[in-house]
């Protein structure tokens, strides 16, 4: 993970607020105005003291009576409306980032997100942008109140004299600057750390929910309980050393506001006995000061809080700079397909070479076999084929272009793509199929499902298509999964079809129905097809092996 500086990371979520600068404004203006409100009441009760121990006042006692009722119900009135602004701008902003994200994470798959942790990603996605909430709704504004805040109350003190409001200057700064500071450097990494136990414990929480059978089957359910568990007692610690830290902060901050008030009280007493202010100026000043430190120590308490809210952010923002490998094309004139072609192409792993030097012409029509042992690239030449990832040498040419400058939805629009391994998601059936054609009518999905063998599996259901498919595809076994894939493929009817290994969980007679509705459907469209099976490759016109490709470029038929 990218680690970038707290006021870095500030300034960027600061910078997502800008559509909604307005309803933030507002915020500011009605939260500045409340707390205004909040204090006098305080400070016209003093006026009140004072007038009843017959002192010259501005205000009579009727005055006092009427303004701190309306004193009163402002700061009611203004307290909701900024909170209702703030939730409402943190809210929105949630919604909008979330956005972003999942913009970021499609323009970064599937490339940059091979290996990744999808517990952490899930952790990114949920908790961590949640946690901006706070950040949205109880920092920016309430910074920008204390900021005007504390500069009315420095002039108003500073208005008996100047060393008053000095005294009330240097109170407000070291309670809403000084303090949050000293407790964020001492929180340290801690918010990170945090966050990245957090996200590695959700990771292996899913990974041990999905591995449940294997668990039971070799008798690791202890071993696994006594991982989560360390894992969790490793969380719960850092976060008690984050909450020891917090308590501290409020316990300083307390004990801090507490002397600058003896503070006031002692100076503004001195100058009453030099003669320098009056009772009205040892009093007031005083009481101003002893109820004016809502704004600030609001700041003060965000300072170890800040750092769990900034580590999520730093999260969310790694994947918001995250840069694709493979970036989309747009703005190009549409093809239609007619063959294709992968010349002398090379491509690595990182440091591993998986395909060295390969050339494969598929002509229109024809159906073309690749073979090889595993980790040989059969399905790494299929992806890129769908330009899932860049080639580092040689050229991949669909109808005579570059596949680089091929708009990305038309190349997809192009191509059906059946991986090895079929997710399906905890919806029905017909909604699974559909989402490789959204508008497809009902006898387009059962001719679908009739080519693939699945159609009569699915009637034998008792909700028929409409049967809800359980998490991850669970409640099917491979073959049903793996044959509603291939009907996910027929339904998208592209004229380029793309088959990894689509037999390799089906018996026999499935099998020779799915080749026979394949061999049929290669009257219309090209298909290249992977696979283990010298059964699967009867319907090929031409069988490439990898290992020959990449050495000699060579062909098998």
């Amino acid at each position: 993970m990218k680690k970038r500086s707290g006021f870095f990371v500030m300034a960027r979520l600061i910078g997502l607020v800008k559509p909604l600068t307005g309803f933030m404004i507002l915020a500011i203006f009605m939260g500045l105005i409340g707390h205004l409100c909040a204090a006098f009441i305080t400070i016209f009760g003093g006026y009140a003291v004072l007038e009843l121990l017959e002192f010259k006042t501005p205000f009579t006692l009727t005055v006092i009576f009427v303004c701190v009722v309306a004193f009163a119900f402002l700061r009611a009135v203004l307290r909701y409306g900024e909170q209702a602004c703030n939730h409402f701008i943190a809210f929105k902003l949630l919604a909008l980032i979330r956005d972003k994200v999942f913009l970021a994470l499609r323009k970064l798959c599937p490339a940059k997100l091979e290996g990744k942790e999808n517990g952490n990603l899930i952790s990114v996605i949920t908790s961590d942008i949640e946690l901006l909430e706070v950040f949205y709704a109880h920092t920016i504004s309430p910074a920008a109140i204390a900021f005007l805040f504390t500069v009315v109350m420095c002039v108003f003190i500073g208005s008996f004299h100047e060393v008053l409001g000095l005294v009330a200057f240097f109170a407000y700064i070291t309670v809403g600057m000084v303090i949050p500071m000293v407790t964020s450097k001492l929180s340290g990494d801690s918010g990170i750390h945090f966050r990245n136990q957090s996200g590695e414990l959700s990771s292996f929480v899913l990974d041990s929910l999905r591995g449940l059978w294997e668990t039971l089957q070799y008798g690791q359910g202890e071993n696994r309980l006594n991982q989560m568990n360390t894992m969790t007692d490793e969380l719960s610690k850092e976060e008690e050393r984050m909450k020891r830290i917090s308590g501290r902060n409020m316990a300083v901050t307390n004990t801090v506001i507490l002397l600058f008030d003896l503070i006031m009280l002692l100076v503004s007493a001195l100058l009453s006995v030099e003669g320098v202010v009056d009772f009205e100026g040892v009093l007031i000043p005083t009481i101003t000061l002893m109820s004016s430190f809502g704004p600030v120590v609001a700041l003060a308490n965000l300072g170890s809080t800040l750092q769990n809210t900034f580590a999520a952010g730093n999260r969310v923002l790694d994947i918001l700079e995250e840069v694709p490998i493979v970036e989309e094309v747009e703005g190009e004139s549409e093809i239609t397909f007619t063959e294709a072609e992968l010349s002398d192409v090379s491509f690595s792993y990182g440091e591993e070479r998986i395909l060295d030097e390969v050339s494969v012409k598929i002509p229109e029509g024809s159906v073309v076999g690749i073979v090889g042992k595993s980790g040989s690239g059969k399905s790494t030449l299929l992806k890129l084929l769908m330009r899932f990832w860049i080639v580092e040498k040689g050229k991949v040419q669909i109808s005579g272009r570059d596949i680089e400058t091929i708009n990305t939805t038309n190349l997809r629009d192009m191509e059906s793509f059946m991986t090895q391994e079929t997710h399906l998601f905890h919806d029905s059936i017909k909604n699974n199929l559909r989402i490789a054609k959204e508008d497809a009518k009902e006898e387009e999905i059962i001719a679908a499902c009739k080519k693939a063998s699945v159609h009569e599996f699915i009637m034998s259901l008792p909700q028929g298509y409409d049967t809800p498919v359980g998490e991850l595809g669970d409640t099917l076994s491979g073959g049903e999964r793996q044959r509603l894939g291939l009907a996910r493929a027929f339904l998208h009817d592209a004229p380029f079809l793309l088959l990894d290994e689509p037999t390799s969980n089906l018996d026999s007679l499935n099998e020779a129905v799915i080749l026979k509705s394949l061999k049929e459907e290669g009257k219309d469209k090209t298909v290249v097809l992977v696979s283990h099976r010298q059964s699967t490759m009867r319907i090929a016109d031409e069988i490439y092996s990898v290992e020959e490709l990449s050495k000699t470029g060579g062909r098998v038929s």
